[in-house]
């Protein structure tokens, strides 16, 4: 039911996956820890727990499962002095602890930056139902292209073996002062090329995540509002 080999997990290994529709349209990110041999906690956003766990209830058919929802609270740390479950999202070296009592050092901002400038898609920003897997660059960190049948799997396969994704996620740095907003257009020129997910401030100026269509050179400089945007790397 899920994009990723969750099968192929160690006790207390983990790895990222997806629920997708038949269309490959993602219903829930996730990261699965496999607990026990038989005791794996899918852990998604706050809004989507009860989605996730009335989908996976209507597709196990006679499978022997119990679905249960778990609610737990969660940190990200840095500095490898916290046992948690290992995460790329910021571009450094961090792991998300569960339940944990800690004194934050960075405020939401700051690390929301630092998931920008890490190229990392979020629901609700760069994932929703309007983006596939490969879009997002979800393929090569949450799909495995050699497990069994899935819900989505055949349109993921297609595109990755015989296609290519018409759009992708790239990181703009923005001249001037304006933040862009959700979904603000980038242009080339005339023409409309891409949109922005995702925008903060940082350092002094301002990153961004934007989606940009998949001909328009990696070095193009684009504008959005009355600000230019860059590729920041």
């Amino acid at each position: 039911m899920l994009s990723n080999d969750v099968a192929a997990l160690e006790v207390g290994e983990s790895c990222e996956a997806l629920l997708l529709t038949p269309k490959a349209r993602v219903i829930a990110p996730m990261r699965v820890l496999r607990r026990g041999l038989d005791d794996f906690l899918l852990l998604t956003e706050p809004d989507l727990g009860e989605a996730l766990r009335d989908q996976l209830v209507r597709m196990r058919f006679a499978a022997k499962a119990e679905i249960e929802v778990e609610e737990h609270t969660s940190a990200i740390v840095f500095g490898g002095k916290v046992q948690g479950l290992p995460t790329e999202d910021y571009g450094r070296p961090a792991v998300e602890a569960l339940d944990v009592t800690l004194d934050p050092t960075l405020d939401a901002d700051a690390l929301e930056a630092m998931r920008i400038e890490a190229g990392t898609p979020a629901w609700g920003r760069e994932i929703d139902d309007r983006v596939l897997p490969a879009e997002a660059g979800l393929v090569g960190r949450a799909v495995s292209l050699t497990k069994g049948c899935y819900p989505g799997q055949e349109p993921i396969a297609r595109l990755h073996y015989r296609g290519h994704a018409n759009r992708g996620l790239r990181v703009l740095a923005v001249d001037g002062d304006d933040v862009p907003v959700r979904d603000e257009e980038l242009s080339l020129g005339e023409k409309v090329v891409g949109r922005v997910t995702s925008a903060a401030r940082s350092n002094g100026g301002i990153v961004a995540l934007a989606y940009v269509r998949a001909e328009v050179p990696p070095d193009a400089e684009l504008a959005v509002g009355r600000s230019k945007a860059r590729p920041l790397h």
